[in-house]
C-alpha cells in the first residue's frame, strides 16, 4: 500500500493534515513528513508522487525553508501548494516577490490551458482559496502559465518534467473543484492506484501485530475512549488473551461508563481487562483544589500512579500500547516545533524506568475519521465509536471549583440527559462535541410551593470542522426547553439552566 502513495513535505502549512486527508479519501495512502527531510529517505518511501505543502515563510528571506533541488530530478511527479509554488519556482530560477495586492479568500480562478491534465473535468471558471502575501512574478524556465486570478499567476506546469504549482489551496472545501484537481495531481500525473482502505489495514496491522509481539504480553491503558479502543481491538485480534487492558475507574466519568466499557469489551469481545475503582482515592486528592490546572495535574499525575501500581503486579510484559494517532505523530514532527505525543491520563506516560516496554502504537498512521472506521468494521457498536471528544481530566474539568462525589454525581445525571435527547433527536452527530458544565453557584429557586437553593448548570455545544475554532450550536429552542424541564425536574441538586453562546475564539470549547 505505501508503495504507491503521495509523500507531503510540510512546510507550516495549517492545511498539511488536510492534504492528506484529501488524498487518503480517495483510497491512496499520503503522509505528511518534514521539509527537512534527507532526500534519500523521502526516496526511500518510494512515493508515486510529493506535494509541497504551504507555509507561512517567505522564499526570498535569509532562512527561509527549502529543500534539495535534487528532488525535482528524481522523475516523481511533483505538486507545489502556495509555498510550494513559490519554492519550486525560486530553486528552478524563477522569482517571487512581495505582492502589491496581497489575496487572502475566495478568488475566480481563470484556466489558461483547459488541456492540461492538472484541469480535467473543471469549469473554465471557478473559486478557489487563496491565502497569500507573496506571488510569482516571473516563471521557472520549461513552465507555462495555465491558470491565473485578476491578480497572479494562480497556476503553472512543467509537463516535461510532470511538476505543477498553485497559489492557492485546492484541499480546503472554499476551493469548489479543489478536490478533482487533487485528484487529477493523484491519478492522471501521479498514477496512483486506489488500495488504501481501512478493510486491507486491518488484515495488515493484525499481521504486522502477530509478527512483532509473537507470544510475548502486551500491556494497554483503556480509557473506554475511541482511540485506546480501537487500538484494544486491534491488538486483541492479533494476540487474544496476551493484551492485558487496565481500566481506571476515576470516578470522574461519564454514567455508567465502567460498565458499559466492561460490557462491551470484556463481556461482549472477551478483552482481558482489569478494572480498578479508584474513585475514592482520587476524590481524595482533589478535596479542596478549586484552580483547573492543579486538578489536571493531579488527576494526571493520580492516574499514572495508579496505572503504575497495577502495571507492577505483572510479569512477563514486554510491550506497552498506545492509543497515538496520526495527528499525534505530525505534530511531535512538526516544523513549528516537536510537541508531546504522550498524553498524560488517556495515554500513559511517566512509567517507572525499570519497566523496559517497547512501544506498539497501532494507530499511529490513521486520522480520528480512519480511527472510527477501522472501529465501525471490527464491530464496535456506534454509540461507542461515535462519541463526542472527552477530556482525559474528565468531569474534574467540568465541575468549576472543588470537586467531590456529589457534584460529580449530579453532574453525570445531567450530561446523560443531555446526551440523551440530543439522540432522540438526531442532533447528535449533527454536533461537534456537546456536555454540561457545573457552576461553584447556586440560585434560589421554586419547586412544589418549596424555596429551593440549588446549583446551576450550564449546556454547552459546539460546531467545528478542527478544534481550533468553533461556533456555538444554533439548537432548536423547543429542544433546550425539553432538556431544561428533565434536567431540572429529574436531576437533584440543580435548579436553573443556562446556555452557553460562546464562540471560540475568544472563548474555548470546555470551560477549565
Amino acid at each position: 500500500m505505501k508503495e504507491n502513495s503521495i509523500v507531503i513535505l510540510d512546510f507550516g502549512s495549517q492545511y498539511n493534515q488536510l492534504i492528506a486527508r484529501r488524498v487518503r479519501e480517495m483510497g491512496v495512502y499520503a503522509e505528511v513528513v518534514p521539509y527537512f527531510e534527507p532526500l534519500d529517505k523521502i526516496m526511500a518511501r518510494k512515493p508515486k508522487g510529493i506535494i509541497l505543502s504551504g507555509g507561512p515563510a517567505s522564499v526570498y528571506l535569509e532562512g527561509a525553508p527549502t529543500i534539495d533541488k535534487a528532488l525535482y530530478d528524481q522523475g516523481i511527479p511533483v505538486l507545489g501548494i502556495c509555498y510550494g509554488m513559490q519554492l519550486t519556482t525560486q530553486l528552478l530560477g524563477g522569482t517571487v516577490e512581495r505582492a502589491d495586492k496581497q489575496e487572502f479568500g475566495k478568488a475566480e480562478l481563470n484556466i489558461d490551458d483547459k488541456e492540461s491534465p492538472f484541469y480535467e473535468a473543471v469549469p473554465d471558471l471557478n473559486q478557489v482559496w487563496m491565502s497569500h502575501g507573496d506571488h510569482v512574478t516571473k516563471l521557472a524556465d520549461g513552465f507555462v502559465q495555465i491558470a491565473h486570478t485578476d491578480s497572479c499567476i494562480a497556476a503553472a506546469a512543467n509537463y516535461e518534467r510532470n511538476i505543477f504549482c498553485v497559489q492557492y489551496h485546492p484541499e480546503v472545501t472554499h476551493s469548489t473543484f479543489g478536490t478533482q484537481m487533487l485528484k487529477n495531481f493523484v491519478f492522471e500525473v501521479a498514477k496512483c492506484e486506489k488500495n488504501w482502505s481501512m478493510g486491507n489495514y486491518i488484515e495488515q496491522t493484525v499481521k504486522d501485530i502477530k509478527e512483532k509481539v509473537g507470544n510475548k504480553k502486551v500491556l494497554l491503558g483503556l480509557s473506554g475512549g475511541v482511540d485506546s479502543s480501537v487500538a484494544a481491538m486491534l491488538i486483541h485480534k492479533a494476540i487474544g488473551d496476551q493484551l492485558i487492558c487496565i481500566f481506571v475507574d476515576t470516578g470522574l466519568l461519564r454514567k455508567d461508563e465502567a460498565k458499559n466499557v466492561m460490557d462491551i469489551y470484556g463481556e461482549h469481545f472477551h478483552m482481558n481487562i482489569k478494572c480498578v475503582d479508584a474513585e475514592a482515592r482520587f476524590l481524595e486528592k482533589l478535596k479542596g483544589v478549586a484552580d483547573p490546572e492543579s486538578k489536571r495535574k493531579i488527576i494526571g499525575h493520580e492516574f499514572i500512579e495508579v496505572f503504575n501500581e497495577e502495571a507492577s503486579k505483572l510479569t512477563d510484559v514486554d510491550f506497552l500500547a498506545q492509543g497515538t494517532i496520526y495527528p499525534d505523530v505530525i505534530e511531535s514532527q512538526s516544523v513549528k516545533g516537536p510537541s508531546v505525543t504522550i498524553k498524560s491520563h488517556h495515554n500513559v506516560g511517566g512509567l517507572p524506568e525499570d519497566m523496559h516496554f517497547q512501544l506498539l502504537e497501532p494507530l499511529r498512521e490513521l486520522f480520528k475519521d480512519e480511527v472510527r472506521a477501522v472501529g465501525r468494521e471490527m464491530g464496535i457498536p456506534d454509540h461507542m465509536i461515535d462519541r463526542h471528544p472527552f477530556p482525559g481530566p474528565g468531569l474534574g474539568i467540568r465541575i468549576l471549583g472543588d470537586v467531590d462525589k456529589e457534584k460529580a454525581d449530579i453532574l453525570r445525571e445531567a450530561d446523560a440527559i443531555f446526551i440523551e435527547e440530543l439522540r432522540n433527536a438526531g442532533l447528535y452527530q449533527k454536533v461537534s462535541q456537546a456536555f454540561v458544565v457545573l457552576l461553584p453557584v447556586k440560585s434560589v429557586g421554586v419547586m412544589g410551593d418549596e424555596r429551593t437553593y440549588e446549583y446551576t448548570a450550564v449546556l454547552r455545544s459546539a460546531d467545528t470542522i478542527d478544534f481550533m475554532t468553533a461556533t456555538w450550536s444554533r439548537l432548536p429552542y423547543d429542544f433546550l426547553d425539553r432538556v431544561s424541564n428533565r434536567i431540572i425536574n429529574e436531576v437533584k441538586g440543580i435548579n436553573r439552566l443556562t446556555y452557553d453562546i460562546s464562540s471560540k475564539p475568544p472563548a474555548t470549547i470546555e470551560w477549565e
